[in-house]
């Protein structure tokens, strides 16, 4: 048998798989924040409740009404992102001219809010959600038996964060979204309505976490506490890619999903520190992050 440092290739290759499909949501939650916040300058704390309601959307979907997963993975991103723009525009919108920490504060309330009020009706245990029919089974690779659905949620992941990408970054629609960030009043003079661009702007975002919430869905068992512990780890991809870069979040939770699962194979004790310990790092030698840009 093959082995690399004194581990067989087989294992290597096995966590770098799951590795993936971890970072793809690292990647897609990580993207929704950089692009809030890079755009409207809010510290999104209630990410990973958003994240939990898109996977309670898509279970209630299928529990109440019989729609599917494929009609779910395009609905609940939408009434994910219709919430959030109704939260921005109740809410966040007055604290756009304070201190980001108020922000923060306001979506860390919400977040105990949106919890608290799923626990009390479905509780901690989590609801099952099964695979839908078309990805159920797996493929033998040699050294792995690699489940469909796992790697439907990587190829799923990669393509959001490109379109993303590509959208904010290459289109018109999103230099006039980074000029109306930057001088709203001179984009409105040319006709554009910059608060009405905001208010989508933020539901894009959050929409982004319900899509995940989605996918997550038939992996994890659908819990209102879901999105507590994995928004401390996107917070920290965030700021080791650097906060508000979009390609920074995306690199930086793809790899840091490979790293923590290779640190699985040779020291699984630190698997669960090891994105903290490299945003330590990060930090000590590069504050703006690994993509930002330095103030």
């Amino acid at each position: 048998m093959t082995q690399l440092f004194g581990v067989p290739l087989q294992a290597l290759l096995g966590q770098l798989l799951l590795g993936l499909v971890n970072g793809s949501f690292y990647a897609v939650l990580s993207l929704g924040l950089a692009v809030i916040f890079g755009l409207l300058n809010i510290i999104n704390f209630a990410h990973g409740a958003l994240y939990m309601l898109g996977a309670f959307v898509a279970w209630m979907g299928l529990q109440y009404l019989g729609l599917n997963y494929w009609i779910m993975l395009a609905a609940a991103p939408v009434i994910v992102g219709l919430f959030g723009i109704v939260l921005e525009r109740l809410l966040l919108r007055r604290l756009y001219k304070l201190d980001p920490l108020y922000g923060l504060l306001l979506t860390f309330g919400l977040t105990l809010l949106i919890e608290g009020l799923f626990r009390s009706f479905y509780g901690v245990s989590g609801q099952p959600y099964s695979t839908p029919a078309l990805l159920q089974g797996g493929v033998n690779l040699g050294f792995m038996f690699l489940p469909i659905y796992r790697a439907w949620v990587v190829v799923a992941s990669v393509l959001a964060c490109l379109l993303t990408w590509f959208v904010i970054e290459k289109t018109r629609l999103g230099a006039l979204l980074r000029a109306g960030t930057e001088n709203p009043k001179l984009v409105e003079a040319f006709g554009v309505n910059v608060p009405l661009m905001i208010s989508l702007t933020f539901g894009f975002g959050v929409g982004l976490a319900g899509f995940a919430g989605v996918l997550a869905a038939p992996i994890l068992q659908v819990s209102p506490l879901m999105g507590s512990n994995l928004i401390i780890v996107v917070f920290a991809v965030v700021v080791i890619g650097g906060m508000g870069s979009i390609l920074g979040s995306i690199v930086t939770g793809l790899g840091l999903g490979v790293i923590e699962g290779f640190t699985k194979v040779f020291w699984p004790e630190a698997s669960s520190t090891v994105v903290f310990i490299i945003m330590v790092i990060v930090l000590l030698t590069r504050p703006a992050g690994l993509f930002g840009k330095e103030s």
